[in-house]
């Protein structure tokens, strides 16, 4: 199956402070002040927080061709900045102060203008979080309710294996997922654009269709029409019918490609599983909210049967990508390793260099031997 993804990384000095200038980023390795610029082979675009970055591949892909296409695009943008800043994957930057970033101010600002009227941007839950984006194909609308009804069973668990936001402005905070604790709250003035990150169930496209138009209701009754888009759905998978896909958003980006594969094979595989999955709206709710707050730890056994469904329904290439998904069920999350580490040295700072050169080497992020210095 081919499929595309979308990868969120800040931007951080040698001290690992962030620096908001992905204008000055994109301007500077392609020549052109754009929201998105063709570099590397692939694309690199603006996002809303002006300290991160968006990769995104040139062309839906295989994971293999999407790894080794996102891989060399990022190489090619470190040795354009002569390896000057410092690009970190995670769901949020452990150590960002909101007034160290700010919103793009080039063009498409006026999307931002209207978010900050109607719910004030500048918060974590705007200006600090980052993602790993999937986006599935569908073939045809009665395939879209199947495949959506799926992912948002499977959402608990994703969101579990996934977890690497444990840190807010150098604190752990109890969370292992921070990003969708402060994501489900960022829209709170009109609670259906988000539904509180898990979707309703699906008996049809209709459904789907019905719920946006009534978003778009309460968006043209604050006079913010130009918000009315298919993406302004915030919930943890959305519809992308312009792009005929569905749009997985409620995992955190991980510390390295080949850790996003990894856990787009998981999905991937169970997509295709035939493991019955809960439906029940409340019990969803409820494993979702463990799997925020303890990660891997709250549903270990869980995992472990999920990935025993996922290695009898994979494909050849999704299980050369499973084995570090079991290692993740084994150990922990990214965000438990990290504050198991942070715990053990009492300073973040040296995870971090070791998160950096993860992401720059293509190496998943392993605890080994502790270097606390």
């Amino acid at each position: 199956m081919k499929i595309g993804t979308e990868h969120e990384y800040s931007i951080s000095d040698a001290d690992w402070r962030p620096q908001p200038i992905s204008d000055r980023i994109i301007e500077r390795i392609s020549g052109a002040l754009e929201h998105e610029v063709r570099f590397g082979g692939i694309k690199v675009s603006k996002e809303l927080q002006k300290h991160v970055i968006e990769l995104i591949p040139s062309e839906p892909g295989t994971l293999s061709f999407l790894e080794e296409s996102l891989f060399q695009g990022l190489s090619s943008i470190y040795r354009a900045l002569n390896y000057e800043y410092k690009f970190l994957g995670l769901g949020m930057h452990p150590l960002l102060r909101l007034d160290q970033t700010t919103y793009w101010d080039h063009d498409e600002q006026e999307y931002y203008h209207a978010y900050d009227r109607l719910f004030d941007i500048k918060q974590h839950g705007w200006l600090n979080i980052q993602a790993l984006q999937i986006n599935i194909p569908y073939k045809s609308n009665e395939e879209i309710a199947q495949i959506f009804n799926r992912i948002r069973a499977l959402m608990p668990y994703l969101v579990a294996v996934s977890a690497s936001s444990p840190m807010v402005e150098g604190h752990l905070t109890g969370y292992m997922d921070n990003r969708l604790v402060y994501y489900r709250e960022n829209q709170a003035r009109m609670p259906q654009i988000c539904h509180e990150i898990l979707p309703e169930r699906l008996e049809s496209i209709d459904d789907y269709i019905r719920i946006n138009r009534s978003i778009y209701s309460e968006l043209k009754a604050c006079g913010a029409d130009i918000l009315c888009r298919e993406w302004v759905n915030s919930r943890g998978v959305i519809v992308r019918f312009t792009r005929r896909c569905l749009e997985v958003k409620a995992i955190d980006e991980q510390e390295c490609l080949h850790s996003d594969m990894a856990v787009t094979a998981f999905l991937l595989a169970l997509l295709h599983s035939d493991l019955e999955l809960e439906e029940d709206e409340g019990v969803l709710r409820g494993l979702l909210e463990t799997a925020m707050r303890h990660g891997v730890q709250g549903l270990r056994p869980e995992l472990e049967q999920l990935y025993r469904a996922a290695l009898r329904s994979a494909t050849e290439e999704e299980q050369r990508y499973l084995p570090l998904v079991a290692k993740r069920i084994e150990e922990g999350s990214l965000a438990e390793l990290m504050a198991r580490r942070y715990r053990e040295c009492g300073r973040i700072e040296p995870t971090l260099a070791e998160m950096e050169w993860a992401l720059r080497e293509n190496r998943p992020y392993s605890t080994g031997p502790e270097h606390c210095g």
